[in-house]
């Protein structure tokens, strides 16, 4: 028997786990305003002609293409990458690279606004006994999901620099994820090291490593607890919106 785990975050009305521009508004239409709406559609229909006496419902979005669990794409990040070509919108995500197997490294071990390191990805590999290889998707966890709807999960888990971005790239991985709100560490960890610093490198700069090297990263990931640290595939086919910078996927992972 085939085991599947889900990966994804329901995406809801209202929880505060986004900037409060990002938080997604839901309108719910019953079966009762369905029955009305469809009286446009069919001249004469009374709701004694229907079910029950009522229609169909619908559900109206006002969302980000970053809200719930999604794949973000090199424009996100700037619109060019790989020293100049234009960087590649969510719909131009190459089919291929959205099933590979799956390698979970576990981060829970690092602080807050920790920032992961090529040592550490090393270290990591070396403790599960893998080295990887051209096509896996890496996924990290965090420690962030456990606070998934509250407003505390902005500021949860720890993140990646630039360095171990580009490293991780350079294995021949196109497609990595994380449990946390963002693949850089927690953006007001950043601020404050600005702040203080003024060194602009700081900023985003998981992100911005996508510049020179153009990558997909996956959000707001979850059971990842459940997952081993190899022997799964994982799958995450992104929704298909034209010229956008994200879309939504729903993250799954088959255990092998």
């Amino acid at each position: 028997m085939r085991t599947f785990i889900d990966l994804s975050i329901a995406i809801e009305s209202g929880l505060p786990s986004d900037p409060p521009i990002m938080i997604p508004k839901i309108a719910y239409l019953d079966h009762a305003s369905g029955a009305q709406s469809m009286q446009a559609f069919y001249p004469g229909l009374t709701a004694e002609d229907l079910p029950g006496g009522l229609g169909w419902a619908v559900e109206l979005l006002e969302v980000s293409t970053h809200a719930g669990t999604h794949m973000d794409a090199p424009w996100h990040y700037h619109p060019t990458q790989d020293g100049g070509a234009p960087a590649m919108t969510i719909d131009r995500f190459p089919l291929e690279w959205a099933v590979g197997d799956g390698v979970k490294l576990d981060f829970t071990d690092r602080p807050d606004g920790y920032n992961i390191t090529p040592a550490d990805l090393k270290a990591k590999l070396e403790g599960i006994h893998y080295r990887l290889k051209e096509g896996d998707i890496l996924l990290a966890q965090t420690g962030a999901a456990p606070f998934w709807g509250k407003p505390e999960y902005l500021v949860k888990g720890c993140g990646f620099g630039r360095d171990a971005t580009l490293w991780i790239i350079d294995q021949g991985v196109h497609v990595v994820g994380t449990d946390a709100w963002s693949w850089d560490r927690p953006l007001p960890f950043q601020a404050r090291d600005f702040e203080k610093s003024h060194d602009a490198s700081l900023i985003w700069e998981g992100h911005f490593a996508g510049i020179t090297k153009g990558y997909f990263q996956i959000e707001k990931l979850t059971n990842l607890d459940k997952l081993p640290a190899t022997g799964f595939t994982f799958y995450c086919f992104p929704i298909k919106i034209k010229g956008a910078s994200a879309g939504w996927i729903r993250a799954v992972a088959e255990l092998q």
